[in-house]
């Protein structure tokens, strides 16, 4: 991680649970796992003396004060970014193999390659980690008996991709890939380019939210998105809660069943869309309700930040439904808009490759969760890391040879 994460530790953010882009700046940092104070203006109104003494009397928000006193007002994450320090500019112009993507997938892959004195780029758009980096806590990931923080795990794996000398740019975005003959030239979207011998696309996927209010400040704090993952945290709770009545959803809430004494399923359509046979499993299931036509309005947290209820309108009244966790389960969208149809995807937007893990642009390949067929999964995705970066040693040693 960069040495900065000490002087930014009392970063004070100014704002208000109704203000979006308070929301994307608390987001930014979070992301980042970067350590900031939040004050709403409606709960401490005697701040907004403070927000006005910096902006000459107006009340702008989010105002963003750093240790040193200095502050920001409304800053895009760009402006973040390069006041916190992130390295956002690449070493070299030329690279072996560039990763799209610093997740678990891109990086086990950037380690793998950059052990075989390969020249390795990796370019992440928010934080390196992925959401591994903000998921809770991972107690199905090998090597762990205990279980691991998704930040922990994170900074181990990208300590170790550091260590063998692998670049990585923070809060950049990759814009276009194109080739450019023997090469293929990668699009940031600071404004400059680099060339790529190969590239691997990982830049996985984002769970569907419901934006209702509440939730952004309490994923990983009661939200969740993979039973999985963080279900066994509930082990003995009175009640969690699935949105969402698709497959996912209702496979998910039957596996909760082990840990929660009761699991309730809401569902903002008048019917379940999953299929009959899960539709009689979880309606028989003595230990699941199901609500239709249920559209979350809020989510509340107790004095301890953790998610308490949740206020859902349900036939057309607002009801509060007290529940200790929360899954999400209303669709996955893969991160694969930059590409402009450079690439091809598969029905639902996720990139199609062969056996290989190739692409059908000569030299790019996919793997993790943007790539169609994978398992949403760490393990996986850490499996494809490895396998993908053989492939892609293969391929710069078929260039070599032909030259």
């Amino acid at each position: 991680m960069s040495d900065h994460l000490d002087e930014v530790a009392q970063i004070v953010v100014y704002g208000a649970s109704w203000c979006p882009d308070c929301r994307r700046a608390k987001q930014f940092l979070s992301s980042h796992r970067i350590a900031y104070k939040w004050i709403d203006l409606e709960e401490h109104p005697e701040a907004i003396d403070e927000v006005e003494s910096r902006n000459g009397g107006k009340r702008v928000i989010p105002t963003i004060v750093f240790p040193d006193g200095s502050f920001l007002t409304e800053p895009t994450n760009d402006e973040l970014a390069d006041r916190i320090g992130l390295v956002r500019s690449a070493g070299s112009t030329e690279y072996d193999v560039v990763v799209v993507g610093g997740g678990p997938t891109g990086l086990t892959t950037s380690i793998y390659a950059a052990r075989e004195n390969a020249s390795v780029l990796v370019v992440e758009k928010s934080a390196p980690g992925g959401q591994a980096g903000v998921t809770e806590r991972f107690d199905n990931y090998p090597g762990f008996p205990d279980g691991v923080s998704g930040a922990e795990l994170a900074d181990r794996i990208i300590r170790q991709a550091e260590r063998y000398g692998v670049e990585i740019l923070q809060a950049v975005a990759v814009t276009a890939i194109a080739r450019e003959g023997p090469f293929l030239q990668v699009e940031l979207s600071t404004g400059g380019s680099v060339l790529a011998r190969a590239v691997l696309v990982a830049t996985g996927s984002t769970y569907r939210r419901t934006e209702a209010e509440g939730e952004a400040d309490l994923i990983g704090a009661g939200i969740h998105f993979c039973a999985t993952c963080d279900g066994p945290f509930y082990k003995g709770a009175k009640n969690v809660t699935i949105i969402g009545g698709g497959n996912s959803g209702l496979e998910e809430g039957l596996f909760l069943t082990q840990f929660a004494d009761h699991v309730t399923v809401l569902q903002a359509d008048s019917k379940l869309s999953a299929s009959k046979l899960l539709q009689d499993k979880v309606l028989n299931h003595p230990k699941m309700s199901v609500w239709c036509d249920a559209k979350v309005r809020s989510f509340n947290a107790n004095s301890s930040g953790k998610l308490e209820s949740i206020v859902v309108n349900h036939d057309d009244k607002d009801v509060k439904h007290e529940t200790s966790g929360a899954f999400v389960f209303i669709g996955l969208d893969p991160n694969s808009g930059f590409l402009n149809g450079t690439l091809a995807l598969d029905e639902r937007g996720f990139l199609v490759t062969d056996h290989m893990f190739q692409t059908t642009m000569d030299g790019v390949f996919a793997a993790g969760d943007v790539r169609a067929g994978s398992t949403k999964q760490i393990a996986s995705a850490v499996g494809e890391g490895a396998a993908v970066a053989i492939q892609i040693r293969y391929y710069l040693e078929s260039l070599a040879s032909n030259v």
